[in-house]
């Protein structure tokens, strides 16, 4: 059995006459049934059994557009939130999962308090947008964990570390940290605190297969990605073994007839800023599906990124979105 999952921010999906943030971040209708029509395409070529969304603001209309589609089975754990002085502008945003297969059991994933104290947050906590936690009948028999996240964006660009693969643990702590003390990037530690709180809540269900469908707002090699999968950053006795693994490194496309001096192919972003191509968007797989696991349930057979909308302008557009797609199809064991 084959099993396509993928992940989609929508980038800015709010319904006219309704705006976003500000009173002009919305469309008018010629605009909004453009922007429709090309996530259903998008949606097409991505023949997905299960995606997750980010950047929902009219979530109805996304439900009744994804069911036109064939998914059956849609949900949100959270509603955005409406300006309390300025009538029909979303201050906040949510994230959904649309799915083929039945949904048996839907919530929202809890912070974890001692995650905060570690990160030296002394503010009020709350999620930027609620994460999903999905429990999804597969037609195998096997129950599956399917995560919807967007983590905290960095909207006021305050200073991050920018990390190369080469970069240990220890090294991204002492850095990072130091930079939390002097409070220097707020919208890190808030991401942070979600990574963790993420981790605490699948590793509390560490028996069931899980994946998790993501915009993370952080690049490749991030403290953020250790924290989400990294055991040890949580506890330095921890066992080595990750809590997920991110599926891209799992499948290595063949090349046939290579040149001898060909180099390895870049990682394909999945945003840009200025020109410059991150990878933001991620699906992480557990452990029951590493190709290394003796005992696993399935494997990834593909994972390719849907980006030629960006090839065209890079920093996307408000018709289509300023994000890539992600897409892993999964091949689970009889």
């Amino acid at each position: 059995m084959k099993l396509r999952v993928g992940t989609f921010n929508l980038y800015q999906f709010v319904e006219p006459p309704f705006a976003c943030y500000t009173r002009k971040g919305k469309y008018n209708q010629r605009q909004w049934l453009e922007k429709t029509l090309w996530i259903k395409k998008q949606i097409l070529r991505m023949d997905c059994d299960i995606i997750g969304f980010q950047e929902v603001f009219s979530k109805k209309v996304l439900e009744t557009l994804v069911k036109e589609l064939g998914f059956e089975y849609f949900a949100t754990v959270d509603d955005a939130k409406l300006s309390e002085t300025t009538p029909h502008k979303y201050t906040t945003t949510t994230v959904a999962i649309a799915s083929k297969h039945p949904i048996s059991n839907i919530q929202g994933v809890n912070l974890h308090a001692p995650s905060l104290e570690k990160h030296h947050f002394k503010d009020e906590f709350a999620f930027s947008r609620v994460p999903i936690k999905a429990t999804l009948s597969l037609p195998n028999g096997q129950a599956l964990l399917v995560y919807v996240c967007h983590l905290k964006s960095n909207r006021l660009n305050a200073f991050e570390y920018v990390f190369k693969k080469e970069d240990t643990l220890a090294q991204k702590k002492e850095r990072v940290f130091k930079l939390l003390e002097e409070k220097r990037s707020s919208a890190l530690k808030q991401r942070l605190c979600e990574a963790s709180s993420l981790f605490y809540d699948i590793q509390s269900s560490r028996h069931t297969p899980a994946l998790l469908l993501c915009d993370l707002n952080d690049k490749e090699y991030s403290l953020t990605i250790e924290a989400l999968t990294n055991p040890s950053y949580h506890d330095d006795t921890s066992e080595d073994t990750p809590l997920l693994y991110d599926a891209s490194y799992q499948y290595k496309e063949k090349v046939y007839n290579p040149h001898p001096e060909q180099k390895k192919p870049k990682r394909t972003p999945t945003s840009y800023f200025k020109n410059k191509g991150n990878v933001l968007d991620y699906i992480f797989i557990s452990e029951h599906f590493h190709k290394e696991n003796s005992q696993k349930v399935g494997t990834v057979t593909d994972y390719h990124v849907l980006d030629a909308h960006l090839q065209t302008y890079k920093d996307g557009s408000l018709i289509q979105s300023d994000h890539a797609q992600v897409v892993c199809e999964l091949t689970l064991d009889a």
